[in-house]
């Protein structure tokens, strides 16, 4: 996707701080974080949000979740504990159109709360 953020930062046409990156994933610091530790993960195919994963991406979603959980530890999160989060469409806060896990830590965090 030419306009895709995420896809621009996979590509190298705009700068990231990059924490990780093999063939399918790419990590790196998020740039409004919300956590002393603020990563996002992203695939490399571009996939704009969880309501559009396809049975083949099945391979693909597990080996993110599981790249996660190796860039949590690499981070040192693996003992304190970390959030992922994945946001799905404009109503769930969701800013880039492409599928991305947040993985947030560093500190203790607060409980999910939803305020109406």
């Amino acid at each position: 996707m030419s306009d895709c953020l995420f896809c621009k930062i996979v590509e190298g046409t705009i700068p990231s701080r990059k924490v990780y990156e093999d063939d399918l994933v790419c990590a790196f610091h998020d740039i409004q974080p919300q956590a002393p530790v603020h990563l996002l993960v992203i695939p490399k195919k571009h996939i704009a949000t969880m309501n559009d994963c396809e049975p083949e991406d099945q391979a693909l979603l597990g080996y993110l979740l599981l790249s996660a959980k190796k860039i949590a530890q690499e981070a040192g999160l693996e003992k304190s504990g970390y959030r992922l989060v994945n946001n799905c469409g404009r109503d769930s806060g969701q800013l880039v159109f492409h599928i991305h896990w947040h993985i947030l830590g560093g500190e203790t965090l607060g409980p999910l709360n939803v305020q109406q």
